[in-house]
């Protein structure tokens, strides 16, 4: 695995249900040769994989209770521990809320570490709706109500939203208006990025 020219593409992407933040995060892991690391896909391995921390995340869920943050946080910092995400990784559903900010930070300066980017995705209220009931509709989520995809919405708005204000403290958020075509949006990412000394490793990624 090879680091970018800055030494390290350390990344985490936010944004509400309906933003392309999961596909934008595949594009830019891509793009900076890191993994994207996704909650549910570390969930998904460790349960499939039979590991230690799969079968207490297996019990939790299977009792239809919430993974906690803790928990959360350990399979995260077992994920990035791995060899791939030496060199940099895209964050994706993670850090959630102000206790996983406050975890992510204890294991990154652990490792004198530190995010050299968070991507905010913007969309407004209304287009997240609509993105996201047009979606249920193609994938015939019939359980997808308007009301369910207000209340995932409000719990964004709630709980994750939040942890944008730490990190412009920071002075690490490349705000990204998400409204426009997939290639208009990567576009505007990978020019914030660069705008800011962190050039992808295939400059064709961002045309």
């Amino acid at each position: 695995m090879t680091a970018p020219a800055t030494g390290s593409a350390r990344f985490l992407i936010v944004g509400p249900q309906g933003s392309g933040k999961g596909t934008q995060g595949v594009l830019v892991a891509g793009a900076y040769d890191v993994p994207q690391v996704a909650t549910g896909d570390i969930f998904r391995a460790n349960v499939s994989g039979g590991t230690e921390l799969g079968k207490r995340v297996q019990e939790i869920i299977e009792a239809g209770d919430l993974v906690s943050d803790d928990l959360t946080s350990e399979l995260v910092r077992d994920r990035l521990s791995q060899p791939d995400a030496a060199a940099g990784f895209v964050l994706d559903g993670y850090p959630r809320n102000r206790t996983q900010v406050e975890h992510l930070d204890a294991f990154l300066e652990g490792r004198g570490e530190s995010l050299d980017a968070v991507i905010e995705l913007a969309v407004p209220r209304d287009e997240s709706i609509a993105r996201l009931r047009q979606r249920a509709i193609e994938q015939g989520r019939t359980d997808d109500t308007e009301e369910v995809i207000a209340n995932r919405l409000a719990i964004y708005e709630r709980e994750t939203a939040p942890i944008l204000d730490v990190y412009r403290s920071r002075g690490v958020v490349v705000r990204i208006d998400g409204v426009g075509t997939l290639d208009e949006v990567t576009h505007r990412i990978f020019e914030a990025l660069s705008a800011r000394g962190l050039a992808p490793r295939h400059p064709g990624a961002a045309a």
